[in-house]
């Protein structure tokens, strides 16, 4: 019975347990069931708006395609922003068209930097990605960055190049002319209006002046290249008449020797004879072989005095000729300057080579494509305090203004603002007095810490690259082959190539080297895979 009662009490104690806990339960639940909805209520009251939250928490929208709400005129130059994803054109008023794009991957970033158009390609076919297809391409750079339409995922995606919407490129392309600027931005910007009176200012006087001038120095350069074709013309007559007088002289040389020989023999002969019969015979032969000796003797001085003659036209014609020769370099080199005089001029101006370089498009087409860009004008320039980054900025001559020219600038580097950085440069005299006066719209001068990237060449403007960018879009493609700068000192209508490394500076060698691959130009695959079927799989295939 006591062990009954003793085991029934835990069973009694926790049954009690669970009434009390039921009770306060009971108690305490409506008090409970008060203060959970006073707590939501408050957080109704206190919470932000759904809308808010939401806000909060979206992303940027993605770039859209866009047009200005007015008449566009000419593109000048177009901005790529890598953070953004976007490239806009514009023209001397503002933006006119904008779209998304998308840029290299990481690894194989899009290089930022300042570019022109340097080729266009309606049908472009890769070289580099099995025949890909980039529909109206936009070349910026010969080892192959490029605009061109491509599928957009919504973010970088590329191996380098900057791809636009299929119908925005077809659309640009007709309207992009050659040498556009393209500035690629690591950030958002655009060109702002700038003036400043270090910026070139044109004088309507030498403007006029230019049509007058190119034709009176082109009628020049006319006649000396033909004085230089008809001296090169009597240098060559002169060397074929020269030729063959030193073998001429050699061949008589030895005659004359052999008769000498043949002389003394005879006279040997003779003082060996006994009789007079041999006698008679040996002064017989001695007498013919002394004649033969003279006449030979007469003949090698003639000849002689004949090659001395020839040397000397030879000479006099070679001295006409360099002569004419330098007329020639000079008076094209005053005719193209005159030409050029009137089209746009880009002036890039490098802290890290404290140089100035002018360069032209003189719009003449290179077989491998493209145009030639002169490039002969290169001068040292004075930059305050060296040692402190400029930062890059590119002001833009857009159009006309009050007698003067209408400027924008861009800046896609830290450094100085555009104005201190200006401020520093000293423009060298030379290109005051040569460029500033016959300055037009479309004219530019870039500054920046950078030096000339090694893509420059003779058919590229100014290749430009930020070196504290990503620039994983040119190390993984070649360098362009080792191209000739055009200089204007030889034949070619006035335009000869000197190495790449002779006309930029030691610094040069400081760019990275990209190897030396062949080109990337038109060269065609014989497969024809398609651009959308190259690309399944955006991370591994895209270019």
């Amino acid at each position: 019975m006591t062990k009954r009662l003793m085991s029934a009490l835990p069973i009694r104690v926790k049954a009690a347990g669970f009434r009390a806990r039921a009770e306060a339960l009971r108690r305490w639940a409506p008090a409970a069931i008060v203060t959970l909805a006073a707590t939501i209520a408050l957080t109704a009251v206190t919470a932000p708006p759904a809308a808010d939250a939401a806000t909060r928490r979206a992303r940027p929208a993605r770039p859209t395609e866009a047009t200005a709400p007015r008449e566009a005129g000419a593109p000048i130059m177009a901005i790529v922003s890598i953070k953004s994803q976007q490239v806009t054109f514009y023209d001397a008023d503002g933006w006119i068209f904008r779209a998304p794009v998308s840029t290299g991957v990481t690894g194989r970033e899009t290089p930022a930097g300042v570019f022109a158009v340097v080729e266009k390609d309606k049908d472009h076919h890769s070289s580099l990605y099995d025949d890909a297809w980039m529909p109206n391409m936009l070349r910026i750079t010969w080892n192959g960055i490029a605009l061109h339409g491509g599928p957009l995922p919504g973010y970088a995606a590329s191996h380098g190049c900057v791809r636009m919407p299929y119908d925005f490129a077809a659309k640009m392309f007709d309207k992009a002319p050659m040498g556009m600027r393209v500035i690629v931005s690591p950030t958002d910007s655009e060109p702002v209006a700038f003036s400043d009176p270090s910026l070139f200012v044109p004088k309507q006087q030498a403007i006029d002046a230019v049509p007058a001038r190119a034709e009176a120095l082109g009628r020049e350069a006319d006649e000396a290249t033909q004085a230089a074709t008809a001296a090169k013309t009597a240098l060559a007559t002169a060397k074929h008449k020269a030729a063959g007088a030193p073998a001429a002289v050699r061949k008589l040389d030895y005659a004359k020797k052999h008769a000498d020989a043949a002389l003394a023999y005879a006279e040997k002969v003779l003082a060996a004879a006994k009789t007079d019969q041999a006698k008679a015979k040996a002064e017989d032969t001695r007498q013919k072989a002394a004649a033969k000796a003279q006449e030979l003797g007469t003949q090698l001085e003639a000849a002689k005095a004949d090659a001395k003659t020839g040397h000397d036209a030879v000479a006099a014609a070679e001295a006409s000729a360099k002569t004419t020769e330098a007329k020639r370099v000079e008076t094209a080199k005053a005719a193209q300057d005159a030409k050029l005089a009137l089209e746009p001029v880009s002036v890039y101006i490098s802290r890290a080579t404290q140089k100035l370089y002018v360069r032209r498009d003189t719009h003449k087409h290179v077989p491998d494509g493209g145009e030639y860009y002169d490039s002969s004008f290169e001068l040292p320039v004075t930059i305050k305090n060296p040692d402190k980054p400029l930062g890059t900025h590119i002001f833009t001559a857009v159009a006309r203004a009050d007698g003067g020219l209408r400027w924008t600038e861009v800046t896609i580097d830290s450094g100085d603002n555009a104005k201190d950085a200006l401020d520093r440069v000293t423009f060298p005299q030379e290109v005051v007095d040569r460029i500033a006066p016959t300055a037009v719209p479309g004219s530019s001068i870039t500054i920046s810490d950078e030096p000339l990237s090694s893509e420059t060449n003779y058919r590229t403007e100014f290749v430009v690259v930020l070196n504290n960018q990503p620039q994983g879009g040119f190390a993984n493609r070649a360098r362009s082959p080792d191209m000739r700068i055009a200089r204007r000192n030889t034949e070619d209508n006035g335009f000869g190539f000197g190495r790449l490394g002779d006309w930029f500076s030691s610094s040069f060698g400081n760019q990275p080297a990209y190897g030396n691959q062949p080109a990337y130009g038109n060269q065609r695959r014989p497969s024809r895979q398609s651009y959308d079927r190259q690309q399944q799989g955006w991370g591994n295939n895209s270019y």
